[in-house]
Formats: C-alpha cells, structure tokens, sequence
C-alpha cells in the first residue's frame, strides 16, 4: 500500500495493487473532471442569469445610444435646415426692410411737395387777402379823403358865401386847395 500512498503520482489498480499512470492520484483525476463539469455547468448558468441580462442591458444601451446619435444627426439636419431658412428669411426681411425705407422716402417726399405746394397755396391766397384788404383801405382811405374835401370844400364854400368873394376869389382858393390836396388824389 505504500505505492498507493505517494502522492502525485497516478496509479491503475491491477490485480495486485494500483500502478502510477503519468505520476497522477484517481482521486485527483476524478477532482478535477468534477471541478470542470461543475465549472462548464457554472459558466453556463452565470452565462444565463448573469451575461444575458448584462448582454441584453449592453445591447439596449447600444441601441438607445444609436437611436440618440441618429436622433442628433435628424436633428442636426433639421437646424441647418432652419438655419438656411432663417437666413433667407432674414435675406427677405432685409429687403422688405430696404423697400419698406424706399417707400416711406418716396411718401415723404411726396408729402414733402404736396406741404411745400400747401404752403404756397396758403401764402399766396394770403397774399392776395392781404393785396385785397390793402386795396379796400386804400379806397376806404381815398373815400374818406373825398369826404374830407367835400367837408373842407362845403366850409369853404360856407366862408366864401359867408364873405360874399366873387366867383374869381372862389375858384382861386378851390385851385388852390386841390394843389395843396394834390391831384392824384382825384384820380384814383
């Protein structure tokens, strides 16, 4: 029983003992084809209740961080998209802007003329009141020049009347009131 015994070395039991097969014990042998059914049956089970789970959790996350990409390229694609048609658009407003400009100067130098041609309007309607009221004063002015000559002349008259001057007298003193007077006031 010695030989069986040593340890390390593998012994085949024949009929009187156990012989050594490559130094190794049937104990250990049996150990170890135990321990690697029971790895392999291990490794399958974590396999399943461990690395699927992790492997499915991965491949969600692969996918959802796909989807996210894919989501951001979209949406990329869509803000150069609205960026392109914000700068047309502002293109557009510009213009709009430019013809919205245009045409208040076009309106405010039509008004311009049209307050300019009111203005001279006006100015010459006054102007010709004014020339008109001038011209009534003038006659209302010559009206009570006559008036006064026909006032001074009835106290003249009154006078020469008054102190019997012949009609020579008479005419002197009219002659010479209207060269006092002056003649373009009868001719108005």
């Amino acid at each position: 029983m010695e030989s069986i015994l040593a340890a390390g070395n593998f012994l085949i039991a024949s009929g009187e003992g156990y012989t050594r097969i490559l130094g190794l014990d049937p104990q250990l042998i049996h150990d170890a084809i135990l321990l690697g059914v029971n790895i392999f049956i291990l490794f399958f089970a974590l396999s399943y209740l461990l690395f699927n789970p992790a492997r499915a959790m991965l491949e969600k996350r692969t996918e959802r961080i796909r989807a996210d990409l894919d989501g951001a390229a979209k949406e990329k694609e869509t803000a150069e998209g609205l960026k392109t048609e914000y700068e047309a658009k502002l293109k557009d407003i510009n213009k709009e802007a430019e013809t919205i400009l245009s045409d208040a100067r076009k309106k405010a130098l039509k008004r311009e003329a049209e307050i300019l041609e009111e203005a001279r309007a006006e100015s010459a309607r006054i102007i010709e009141k004014a020339s008109h009221e001038a011209e009534l004063e003038k006659k209302k002015a010559l009206d009570e020049m006559k008036q006064e000559m026909i006032t001074i002349a009835s106290m003249m008259a009154g006078k020469a009347v008054a102190a019997s001057i012949d009609v020579k007298i008479q005419d002197e003193l009219i002659d010479r009131t209207l060269k006092e007077i002056g003649d373009e006031t009868w001719q108005s």
